[in-house]
Parts: C-alpha cells; sequence; structure tokens
C-alpha cells in the first residue's frame, strides 16, 4: 500500500506502522510537522474497514493538529495516531503497553493522548511504558470539558458575527454525536436557553441528553433536513459533503468534530451559499490547549487553561472578519493563519 501518493500525504516527516502480535496491536502513527515543536496529537481507535482507511485518516488528522496547535499559538507540531480494531473487542492493557512501548521508540518526536475511543485511564496505561504521553491523570487530565467550551464559545462567535448578537435563547442547534464532549456542550447550550435536536448511534447516549437537557432525539439521517439554526457535527469527520449540503438549513456550521469538511471545495459552497463554517480545527481546539498547560514548569493551572480556551472566540471572530474582507471561505483563511504562524513562528 503506497502513501506517497495518497492524496492527504502533505510531506509527512514520518509515517509509523507499529505492531504487536501477542496484544494484537495493529496502530499507526503519523507525524507530520514539528516546526514549532515536538508533534502532538491523540489516538483513536477505530474499527477501519482497510487499512487504506486507516493511513487516510491519520495522515488528515495529523496535519489538522499541527495547523490546530498553530492557530491555538501551542508549542507543538502536528502528529496523530490510529490504532485498527474493535474497541469493544481488542481494548486490553497488553494493547496499550505494546502501543506505549511503540511510542518510547519514536524518542519524543512525537507525544499522544486520548481522542476517540481512548480514556485517560488508557492513556495512563501507555504511560507505564512511555513519558512520551499528555493528558495524564492528576495533572491537565480529561480534556473533553475544555474542548467543550471552545465549541461553546465558536459558535457564540459564529452567531455573533451571522447575527449581531450572542444569545442563544431559543436558537435550534442539532448535535449529530454524543460523545462526552458533545454532552457538555449540550449542557452548555441547554443552559444558554437553546432548543436541542440530537442523534447518536448509541441510544442510551441520545436518553441521557434527552432526558438531561430536554434534547429532542432524531434519526441518524433526520439530522442533515431538520430546519434548525445551527447544525453543530459533533462525530466522525466528513459529514458536510455533496450529499448533505443541500439538505443543511442552517447558516451556521459549528461543532467539535474533526475534518468537517469531506473536501476542501466543500468550504467555498458553503460561503457561496451563506453558510457561516467554524473552522473545526479552530473551533475543537479546547483539548489540547488544556493538555498543554501540564507541560508548564510551575505546573498545571486550571485558571491559565480556561483563559487560554476563551481566546477561540476572538480568533474565530477574526477569522470571520478576514473571510468577508476577502472574500475567502473560512476554513481557507484558517490554513493561512496557520501557515502564517508556523513560517513565523510563535
Amino acid at each position: 500500500m503506497a502513501v506517497f501518493n495518497q492524496v492527504e500525504f502533505d510531506n509527512h516527516e514520518q509515517v509509523v506502522f507499529c505492531s504487536d502480535e501477542a496484544s494484537g496491536l495493529k496502530a499507526i502513527i503519523a507525524v507530520h510537522n514539528t516546526k514549532l515543536g515536538p508533534a502532538v496529537g491523540g489516538c483513536r481507535l477505530w474499527d477501519y474497514a482497510d487499512d487504506a482507511d486507516a493511513v487516510y485518516d491519520v495522515l488528515r488528522l495529523s496535519k489538522g493538529m499541527t495547523y490546530k496547535n498553530a492557530v491555538a499559538r501551542l508549542p507543538f507540531g502536528g502528529g496523530k495516531s490510529v490504532i485498527i480494531g474493535d474497541a469493544k473487542k481488542i481494548k486490553s492493557e497488553a494493547l496499550f503497553r505494546a502501543f506505549g512501548k511503540h511510542l518510547e521508540r519514536l524518542g519524543g518526536s512525537y507525544y499522544s493522548a486520548e481522542d476517540v475511543n481512548i480514556t485517560t485511564g488508557d492513556v495512563m496505561t501507555m504511560h507505564k511504558e512511555t513519558n512520551y504521553v499528555m493528558g495524564l491523570e492528576g495533572k491537565s487530565g480529561n480534556p473533553s470539558p475544555f474542548t467543550a467550551l471552545g465549541t461553546f464559545l465558536g459558535i457564540k462567535a459564529a452567531y455573533q458575527h451571522k447575527h449581531g448578537h450572542q444569545d442563544l435563547s431559543g436558537v435550534k442547534v442539532s448535535v449529530q454525536g454524543l460523545g462526552a464532549v458533545a454532552y457538555t456542550l449540550c449542557k452548555y447550550l441547554h443552559e444558554a436557553g437553546a432548543q436541542l435536536f440530537v442523534t447518536d448511534i448509541n441510544q442510551a447516549s441520545i436518553d441521557k441528553v434527552v432526558n438531561d437537557f430536554g434534547a429532542t432525539a432524531v434519526s441518524i439521517d433526520e439530522i442533515y433536513d431538520l430546519d434548525v439554526d445551527v447544525y453543530a457535527p459533533c462525530a466522525l469527520g466528513a459529514t458536510v459533503n455533496d450529499e448533505t449540503i443541500p439538505r443543511i438549513k442552517a447558516n451556521i456550521i459549528a461543532g467539535c468534530a474533526n475534518n468537517q469538511l469531506a473536501e476542501s471545495r466543500h468550504g467555498e459552497i458553503l460561503r457561496e451559499k451563506g453558510v457561516l463554517y467554524a473552522p473545526d480545527y479552530v473551533i475543537n481546539a479546547g483539548g489540547i490547549i488544556n493538555v498543554y498547560y501540564e507541560t508548564k514548569p510551575e505546573g498545571y493551572s486550571e485558571e491559565a487553561a480556561t483563559k487560554h480556551v476563551e481566546g477561540i472566540y476572538d480568533t474565530l471572530t477574526e477569522i470571520f472578519a478576514r473571510s468577508d474582507a476577502e472574500q475567502k471561505s473560512t476554513h481557507l483563511i484558517a490554513d493561512e493563519l496557520a501557515q502564517e504562524i508556523i513560517a513565523n513562528g510563535l
């Protein structure tokens, strides 16, 4: 299987294929860029249809982390890792210790953290074999609440730009995917008076949000057809695509999922339709910002981390203004901002 001619290959510095027969580990680590510092990005455990899908995902996600860390003004490069398999079947201490050994062999060029289907407990198991992990229990801990806060503030920034105010009372928001981040996002939105319409592949997750926040449950496919103000994609990526864009009625797309646009051209299609898109790696940077603060010599500070996360509002406001002024889609403006920071330094 070729890597260099993959559409998502972007001069990645390193792509490592990892395996361990005893534990069943099959993983890929991608280091995209380390100009601003060591590559940092979470590890995702997913049951990919084939190895090619896993390679595509890790290449795209690692590049996204380079841009995310740059725009968040963190001294990190971009990297990502994926473990291939069904989380319900393959999780074990041996698996994560084996992965930790592979991290150790990279010598610090890449630091891992939690992502989809990986908990802080799993990261602690990796930590038994390596120090090249972040988001540790007893330090910055679970990054999900910070990702949710940044996403909520990003929705407010988008609403302010689109409508001239940020009062979300009565605003209809559809939330696709109800994991740990999205649950907390729904809490923020509910407390702000928004009306929630939600879906997930897990019925228990739906029931919890319906019961806790009075949300209306809809089917997986119906989420695209709702007459809402804000569409918040919070599951896996590429849900904004040729098939869904004609169906989406929201004039704001702002959620915590990675790689929401199936292709770059979809960002321009949204702009032409008058839909304001909050670039995913900008709005969902709260988690990695929080993780950064455990590396500070003076020790982790929740207050400092929160203040940094609150800056996501201002960053998005700048991107929206530049998008209007330059008549370019917001995701291209975000990319240009990231490239400027990588070229010129923090």
